[in-house]
């Protein structure tokens, strides 16, 4: 074989190796990271638009989950375990991961007895950094709805209540959309990987 033909291959060879590179590289980024903890989904789920109260009394909205990625998780300032156990997960897992924009937020299940003032109080108990969102029961529903989130007021003997929730932790973009999924048992450690992974996808 002539050299000059042969060298002609080598470079039709080079070149087509380069842009299947190319396309399997943005394949791959298309796909998101590979989770250990948690499922990345397939596409980002968008959210529809709703009006709660943040914890200081003001109104919260998606514009104000469109300013940074965020962990999003329901619960309520009277769990027993579960809440109180994964949002301190959460505070851990941030820290460890060292990603200081991502914010991490509860949503409340029970706006009975979550004013913006005792939701406040709960979670900076946690983090002074940590945002609590409440609401009325109508305006709550929808949300819950939205994402997903399945709870149910239980009652107690004696009068009291509880809630019973869908214990999971949604990761949101900065573009306020749900790109993965993480549930339980919580380990601090491996989500804190995850959200390391997951970084570069969540803009912001």
């Amino acid at each position: 074989m002539p050299i000059r033909r042969s060298w002609m291959i080598w470079v039709c060879v080079a070149l087509v190796a380069a842009a299947a590179g190319a396309w399997f590289a943005q394949h791959l980024d298309r796909r998101g990271p590979a989770l250990a903890s948690g499922t990345w989904l397939p596409e980002p789920q968008s959210l529809h638009e709703f009006s709660l109260l943040g914890s200081d009394g003001r109104s919260f909205g998606l514009a104000d989950l469109k300013q940074a990625p965020s962990l999003v998780f329901f619960g309520f300032t009277h769990c027993p375990d579960i809440c109180p156990t994964t949002l301190a997960t959460l505070v851990h897992a941030k820290a460890i991961a060292g990603l200081p924009a991502l914010r991490l937020v509860l949503i409340s299940v029970d706006p009975e007895r979550d004013s913006p003032k005792a939701i406040a109080e709960y979670v900076h108990a946690f983090d002074s950094g940590f945002v609590g969102v409440t609401g009325t029961s109508a305006s709550i529903a929808p949300v819950a709805a939205d994402f997903g989130v399945a709870y149910e007021r239980i009652q107690l003997p004696g009068g009291d209540y509880t809630m019973d929730h869908s214990a999971v932790i949604f990761l949101l973009d900065a573009q306020a959309r749900r790109v993965a999924i993480f549930t339980a048992p919580f380990d601090a450690a491996k989500l804190a990987e995850d959200l390391k992974r997951a970084a570069p996808y969540l803009g912001g």
